[in-house]
């Protein structure tokens, strides 16, 4: 009984445990981190420089086949995918193509954004089909560059790419282990802030209503937030002292993060098809 106990508070408690083992068909959490960022960072430094409209569309589609395939997400991180993305688009396409002089602007066919069809016009101000075209292909672009980004944050964990980082790239474990430990004072400020905030609930320190006490509540986190950060931090540098961290120059790794054959294969094969969607819609085509 002991034994059975003992698996689920250790991964409770323990923040750089691996992760739990996943289905063949999720091959996204198998990868390295490093395979996840190698495959997408060619085409997303290529979508700075792209202009069109349907080189963009691609490679989001092709963003959201690996994610929707390959990562096991929940309904709420779908639809945020599927819905908020072209949400996001529409809205930034329309914000760009406000901020476009239609006098100097051109558009992708060398014209200029005022010589072509008028999309509305409300009183004295005209919105251009050019300065939306522009618009919305800037939107793409950074929906694009996101949707390949999510390939990689979706599916990876930080410790695991601070391993990635150590193990594959020779990144100084100093630096790599104490960006880890500062990342999770995050989520132990949050868990602080909650117990601090419960104690005073609890106490009745609300403070009243409206802004101004609103105001007070927050300034009076603050003390008791400070004491609780500089508490956590001593523990965690008594921690590492006690393991000895940065006498030497390497450590044993517990968990290692290898580079395997299924990590190159990947990497090729996002690069082929990233290549194929370039080569197909060739955006710096001269028209």
């Amino acid at each position: 009984m002991n034994e059975t106990l003992a698996t689920p508070q250790r991964a409770a408690f323990d923040p750089y445990a691996p992760a739990p083992p996943t289905s063949a068909i999720r091959f996204l959490y198998r990868l390295n981190p490093l395979a996840k960022l190698a495959g997408p960072v060619p085409a997303i430094v290529l979508l700075v420089f792209v202009r069109d409209l349907v080189t963009p569309v691609a490679f989001v589609l092709l963003a959201w086949v690996l994610l929707l395939v390959g990562a096991r997400l929940r309904p709420r991180a779908i639809a945020l995918l599927l819905l908020g993305i072209p949400a996001a688009v529409a809205v930034l396409g329309v914000g760009f193509a406000l901020w476009i002089d239609p006098s100097t602007m051109l558009g992708s066919d060398g014209a200029r954004v005022d010589e072509t069809v008028v999309a509305w016009r409300i009183g004295g101000w005209t919105m251009y089909g050019g300065a939306l075209a522009i618009g919305l292909a800037t939107a793409l672009r950074l929906a694009a560059i996101l949707a390949l980004a999510l390939v990689a944050g979706l599916t990876t964990t930080g410790p695991d790419l601070v391993r990635s980082f150590v193990q594959q790239l020779r990144l100084p474990y100093r630096i790599g282990y104490t960006a880890m430990a500062a990342f999770r004072f995050v989520p132990r400020f949050g868990h602080e802030l909650d117990v601090i905030r419960s104690a005073h609930r609890v106490r009745g320190s609300h403070g009243g209503r409206g802004p101004f006490a609103a105001v007070a509540r927050w300034t009076g986190y603050v003390v008791p937030l400070l004491a609780g950060a500089i508490r956590h931090a001593e523990r965690v540098a008594l921690a590492m002292d006690a393991r000895a961290f940065g006498a030497h120059r390497d450590r044993t790794e517990r968990y290692p993060v290898p580079f395997r054959a299924r990590d190159v294969v990947f990497i090729a094969l996002f690069w082929a098809a990233s290549a194929a969607i370039l080569w197909l819609c060739f955006p710096w085509r001269l028209d």
